[in-house]
Formats: structure tokens, C-alpha cells, sequence
């Protein structure tokens, strides 16, 4: 009896395990189930995955909501943020969109209808939409933005667990948890449901962070057939918070596939016999120029009814609407004026006269306009931008800029303005009008060689700041065959003594051979060739948009001041030549570098020397913009004493670098930095700098070393918010 119930027991117990067993092993290959071993055949065919649809169109429709949670008045610091009535708490958004893709990951989106609660319907609909164009199987998912759990090196920065197993014993499916191994807003959290045998996606969700947002999204794939590569639905939930301010966004897109083309049917990838030309791959990413906002055709399209609740929002939306054409003028005037005018203090703003124009004020007191360094002590810079596109997608663009300098008590001024006549050509018009760099003459540096080291080495011990700096330089330049641009201008500078009383001073007259003047002004023709082979480009209309390139971008630039022609006093020559690139390095690590040199030949005269590659940029746009090709912790002065150099710069970026442990228990830093750079010139043989730097969604650091031949130098920081920019 004892061994009958053994028995049982055992033939039970193996009817129990068996099945788990079967479950849990590849068919044909005796290996245990685990979540890696899942991802790896995910990953296998992820990059075939991604690439198996050639093209499609669909029909996507997106309704959104908005919760204000907390709201305080530095929501106004927010670009492109909806503007929210008072009191009003809870509002809704639609679009009707028609979606147009076309391999390689290349995403057209027109919104063809537009409705909702809100003053304005331009706020953050942009950044929303790019979570619809994700591809599951993509290395990002968001580009430059979010490490994909599929990508092939993924294993490094994830863990993969296997959580469950649903389905049939013939067709299983798998439920892998994905964890970050480190706290980093790059990776994402959630799990994956896993077809067995084609190792397709069911079912994602991951949640994650991208600047200010805390998102979740769930992404169900289609069912069957073609479907079963494209999402067709997609539910994303945000919540914002800002120093106070907490909102809330829950949106749902779904999908109506019309035309899908898998590979085979159409290429996905670039054809090498294609040419550069990829107008029939690249497109506007998003266009919203003719939405209609019309509710009722709305109603028409929308593939879902209204809750009961939102149809309330619409209603009380409509009430609130008819009271403020109610409002008498006087009101309405008062409110319009003083909101705008508070808008501007502290937000971006931008006026829309009609679909071709624009104007683009950036905030008076918003911490984005203020950045720090150890050479040149905190600044603040200010802008605008006035764009107007004309008939055969002719466009102007002007954009006058200010800054000022609290450590030199410096301020500076540009306007920027251009007029693309040859769209298709890059034909362009440049006008550049502003001030430069504190300078002095040739004829000071020539002297400055035979003074010692210890006092060169102290440029404060010398008063050297003469001249005031201003110009005008107006250029033309066309693209003469594909990435081929010639650009040919002239360049006017006047330079005026700082102060005048240096005019009787006996001891800056040993630093010249005759009377010191209280202006001089320089004219010069100039030419510029800027060549980058391979490079790609498409045409919007008649607009030629140029992409990118395999290659390095070489340039060589050439002017020659002439003597007497608009008073002029000086003759020189200045030659440049300039190489640089940037590249993606796996994932989203990048690696950019810049080497150049230049000279100025067959002086005359009083002549000053000014750069065109070898500068300090005195009115960035960003963090970028003077990083990697300038030197941190040379003192400005040294850009203008110079008339000859060599140098070479390098940077290198990645998400995970020094501290990449300490990502365990802190996410703000979203990239690391290293940067190098080495100058050869006269007094400066060689000077060498080097900089570490972090990334974050708030603000960007950098730490900069300097050495010259004799040693040690300096030592300093860099610091810019980049907040919202």
C-alpha cells in the first residue's frame, strides 16, 4: 500500500514539473529558461525587427488630458507651456493626425485636426507626439534621449528577470521584467510580454524620466500578420513638476494602418546607388500649419466617444468663452496687456502674425539667460528672433542679440540677419553687425617678444586694452555642387582708443614706430570654401535641408585688408584652414573633434589681429556653442595677441563614464564629458587644457585645467543653466 502511494505521489509530482519544465527550455536546445536568454533572441532579431517595415501610412488619432495638481507663478518660466485659466484645473486636447513613415526610422506627421481647452494650442503637443513615434526594437527609444533595453550592449545597463509565463504550452508567452542597473534618466524600468518562436513584442511598459517629466508608457503591438511590428495603440501618462509647480497628462493614440509595406516591397536602408539625395525618406517631422480646429469635425473622426466628464470640460470651456467676449474692452485690454507683459519677464513667447511670420522673445529674468566662468566671471545674454518665409520658400531671418560681462564690465551686441534667396542652392545674403573683443595693435605683440616671461605672463601688469572694437561684415554664399560652399564677403572693422588720454602717454610709445592714432579702421575682402564630402540632404519643397555626413567638414578661409579705402590704415593677409566632425559612437555616446591652423602674412603698417576660427564666442546660443573649439581658461586677451597658431580639440560624451557606480544613488547627471585641447603659438608653446564635465536636464558643469610650457596655469569652472533651453 505504502509503495502503491509512493507511486501516485511520484507520478503527480513529475506531472507537475514536467509541463513547468517543457515550458521553460528552447525547443530543441536543453538550456534553462531565464530572462536574458529571452532578450538575447529579442535582441537577435531586433535590428531585423525594426527594419522588417519599409513604409506606411496610418491615421492617428491622440486625446489627451491635463491636470494641474499645483501651480504656482515660475510655471511662466516654462517654454511652450499651455497657458492656464484661473481657477481651471482640468483640461482636454485631441488631433487628428495623418502619420507617414518610411525606413530608416524616418517619421512624417501632419496634424490635420486640432481641438481642446487651452488659450493656445501650441504648448507641449510637439514633445508628446515624439513618444508615438517609438520603435520598440530601436537601439533609442527616444533619440539621444533614452537607452532601448533591446540595444545590443543592453546587458550593461540592464537586469532581466523572468517574471511569468502565460498562453499555451504550444504558444507560451513570456513576461521579462527589465531593471536598470543604474539610476540614470537614460534607462527605463518596466517589462516586455515575448512571443516564443518569433521572439516578437506582445505588450511593453516602461517608465522613465526625460528632462522635467516623469512618463509611463504602455505600447500594445498589433496581433497579427503585418500588424504584429507596429504598436496599435499607445498610452502614455506624464507628470511634470517644477520648484512647486505638479501637472499631470494622461494621452491615448490609436493607430489605423492603411498602407503597411514590408521589407522586400520597398528598401530599408539607403540604396548606395541612391545618391545623397533622400527627399523620398526625409520629411518634416511634424507640421502644423493647417490644422483645423473646428469641434464639430471633431466629432466626425473621433474613434472613441467623449466620457461624460469630458464632455463637461468642453462645455465648460465653451461657457467660458462666451463670458470673455462679454468682458467689456476696457478689462480686456488691461488683462491682455498686463499678462503679456508678465509672460515676457519670465517665459519665452512667441507671436504668430500669420502662418509665415514669427517673433520670438526669449525671458528677461529666467536663470537661462545666466552663465558662469572661472575666466570670465558670470554673464548674461538676451535675444530674439524675427523669421518670415516668402513665396518659393525665399526666408529672412534677423535675430539682434545683448550680453554683458560683470568681471571685464564688458557689454557686448550682435545683430544677425539673413536672406535665403536660393532655397535650393543655399543661396544666402549674411549681414553681421556688432562689437568685438577689447584689442590691441599689431605692432603691441611684436614688442611683447622681447619682454620676459614674468611679465607677459601677468597680462594685467600690462595695459594693453586700447581699442574698442566694432563691425560690419557682409557676406554671400551658394553651394556650388553638393556639399561644396563658396562664400565670398567683406569686412569692415573701427577701432577706437578706449581712452584717449594714452594719446600723450610716453610709455606706450615704446611699443610703436610712429604717432599713436585715436581710430583705425581695416577693409578687406574675404573668401571662405567649406567643403564636406558624402553629404546628405533632402528638399522640403524648394528648401534644400542638408543632414549629415560620414565625413569631416574641411575649410579654408582666406582676407586681405587693404590700405585706403574707407580710411583704411592697415595691410595684412589672413589664411585659416579647419577640419572638424562629430560622430555617434554607439548608443548615444558621441565624439567630436576640431583641428585648424591660421596666420597672418605680409603685414603692413598698423594692422590688429582677429581670427575667424580661433575666437571666444562673447554671445553663445548654449552650452555648445563655445565648447570644443574655444580654450576655457586662456585669458580672452590672448585670442588678439597672437598671429599664428595650430590646435587641436577633442571631446568625448557618454551617459556612463566616472561615475558610473555612483548612479546607483543619484539620477541627475544624464552625461559625462571629457574634453581636450592643445595650442600652439608664439609665447604659448604649447598651452594644453583639459575639462571634465557632467550633463544634466538643469544645468550644465564643467571643470578645466590649463598648463602652458612652464608648467601649471590655472584651474577653473564653467557653469550654464540649460533649463528648458
Amino acid at each position: 500500500m505504502k509503495n502503491r502511494f509512493r507511486l501516485i505521489a511520484i507520478v503527480v509530482l513529475l506531472g507537475w514539473i514536467l509541463p513547468l519544465r517543457s515550458q521553460q527550455t528552447w525547443v530543441g536546445i536543453e538550456e534553462p529558461l531565464t530572462g536574458d536568454s529571452i532578450i538575447d533572441q529579442v535582441v537577435a532579431r531586433a535590428d531585423w525587427y525594426s527594419k522588417i517595415v519599409g513604409e506606411f501610412q496610418a491615421d492617428l488619432y491622440v486625446r489627451g488630458r491635463l491636470k494641474v495638481y499645483n501651480r504656482n507663478w515660475l510655471i511662466k518660466f516654462v517654454p511652450s507651456m499651455f497657458r492656464f485659466y484661473k481657477g481651471v484645473d482640468d483640461y482636454i486636447i485631441e488631433t487628428e493626425n495623418e502619420m507617414r513613415y518610411s525606413a530608416p526610422d524616418i517619421y512624417d506627421l501632419k496634424v490635420k485636426a486640432l481641438t481642446g481647452t487651452f488659450r493656445r494650442n501650441d504648448g507641449e503637443l510637439g514633445d508628446v507626439m515624439e513618444y508615438f513615434n517609438m520603435n520598440v526594437y530601436s537601439s533609442d527609444l527616444l533619440p539621444d534621449k533614452l537607452i532601448s533595453p533591446f540595444h545590443d550592449n543592453g546587458h550593461k545597463y540592464y537586469y532581466y528577470i523572468l517574471d511569468s509565463i502565460s498562453g499555451t504550452r504550444q504558444h507560451p508567452i513570456y513576461k521579462v521584467l527589465i531593471v536598470p542597473r543604474y539610476k540614470s534618466n537614460q534607462l527605463v524600468r518596466g517589462y516586455v510580454t515575448v512571443r516564443d518562436g518569433s521572439w516578437t513584442i506582445v505588450e511593453g511598459y516602461m517608465k522613465g524620466r526625460v528632462d522635467q517629466v516623469l512618463f509611463e508608457a504602455k505600447i500594445e503591438m498589433g496581433d497579427e500578420g503585418s500588424a504584429m511590428y507596429l504598436p496599435k495603440k499607445i498610452d502614455v501618462n506624464m507628470l511634470f513638476k517644477f520648484v512647486g509647480n505638479k501637472i499631470g497628462g494622461s494621452y491615448s493614440a490609436v493607430f489605423d494602418y492603411k498602407d503597411v509595406k514590408l521589407a522586400g516591397s520597398v528598401p530599408t536602408t539607403i540604396p548606395k546607388n541612391r545618391g545623397f539625395d533622400l527627399t523620398d525618406y526625409y520629411r518634416l517631422s511634424v507640421d502644423m500649419t493647417s490644422a483645423n480646429e473646428d469641434s464639430s469635425h471633431m466629432d466626425s473622426v473621433r474613434p472613441y466617444p467623449l466620457t461624460i466628464y469630458e464632455k463637461k470640460l468642453y462645455s465648460d470651456y465653451r461657457q467660458r468663452l462666451d463670458w470673455l467676449g462679454q468682458d467689456t474692452i476696457k478689462h480686456k485690454k488691461s488683462r491682455i496687456f498686463w499678462g503679456e507683459v508678465g509672460d515676457w519677464l519670465v517665459s519665452s513667447y512667441t507671436y504668430r502674425f500669420n502662418n509665415m511670420t514669427t517673433l520670438k522673445f526669449y525671458p528677461l529674468l529666467n536663470p537661462a539667460q545666466f552663465r558662469y566662468s572661472h575666466s570670465r566671471g558670470l554673464s548674461y545674454i538676451q535675444r530674439l528672433k524675427y523669421s518670415q518665409i516668402f513665396s518659393n520658400d525665399k526666408s529672412l531671418y534677423v535675430s539682434p542679440r545683448i550680453g554683458y560681462y560683470f568681471k571685464d564690465q564688458q557689454f557686448y551686441w550682435r545683430l544677425d540677419a539673413e536672406f535665403v534667396y536660393w532655397p535650393e542652392r543655399l543661396g544666402t545674403v549674411v549681414l553681421n553687425v556688432g562689437n568685438g573683443n577689447r584689442i590691441y595693435s599689431s605692432e603691441v605683440f611684436e614688442k611683447m617678444e622681447n619682454l620676459p616671461d614674468s611679465l607677459l605672463n601677468n597680462l594685467d601688469n600690462l595695459k594693453l586694452d586700447y581699442f574698442k572694437d566694432y563691425y560690419l561684415q557682409l557676406n554671400h554664399k551658394i553651394e556650388i555642387t553638393n556639399g561644396l560652399l563658396f562664400e565670398v564677403g567683406l569686412s569692415y572693422h573701427r577701432r577706437m582708443l578706449v581712452d584717449k588720454s594714452n594719446l600723450k602717454n610716453p610709455n606706450i610709445q615704446e611699443y610703436l614706430s610712429g604717432e599713436l592714432k585715436d581710430t583705425y579702421s581695416s577693409f578687406a575682402p574675404r573668401v571662405r570654401l567649406e567643403w564636406t564630402p558624402g553629404q546628405y540632404y533632402y528638399m522640403d519643397g524648394k528648401r534644400k535641408i542638408n543632414l549629415f555626413s560620414k565625413y569631416p567638414t574641411f575649410s579654408v578661409d582666406w582676407e586681405r585688408g587693404v590700405k585706403g579705402i574707407v580710411g583704411s590704415n592697415g595691410k595684412y593677409e589672413r589664411w585659416e584652414f579647419d577640419l572638424q566632425q562629430k560622430f555617434r559612437w554607439g548608443g548615444i555616446r558621441f565624439l567630436s573633434y576640431r583641428v585648424g591652423c591660421g596666420a597672418f602674412t605680409e603685414q603692413e603698417g598698423m594692422y590688429f589681429v582677429d581670427f575667424a576660427n580661433l575666437t571666444r564666442n562673447n554671445l553663445p546660443d548654449d552650452w555648445n556653442d563655445d565648447i570644443g573649439g574655444t580654450f576655457q581658461e586662456l585669458d580672452s586677451r590672448w585670442y588678439n595677441s597672437i598671429n599664428k597658431y595650430a590646435r587641436a580639440h577633442i571631446v568625448y560624451e557618454t551617459p556612463f563614464l566616472l561615475f558610473k557606480q555612483l548612479r546607483k544613488y543619484v539620477n541627475l547627471i544624464e552625461s559625462e564629458r571629457l574634453y581636450g585641447g592643445i595650442l600652439f603659438a608664439p609665447r604659448l608653446n604649447p598651452y594644453a587644457e583639459f575639462g571634465y564635465g557632467i550633463g544634466t536636464h538643469i544645468f550644465d558643469f564643467g571643470v578645466f585645467t590649463g598648463f602652458s610650457s612652464s608648467g601649471f596655469e590655472s584651474v577653473g569652472c564653467k557653469f550654464a543653466f540649460e533649463l528648458f533651453r
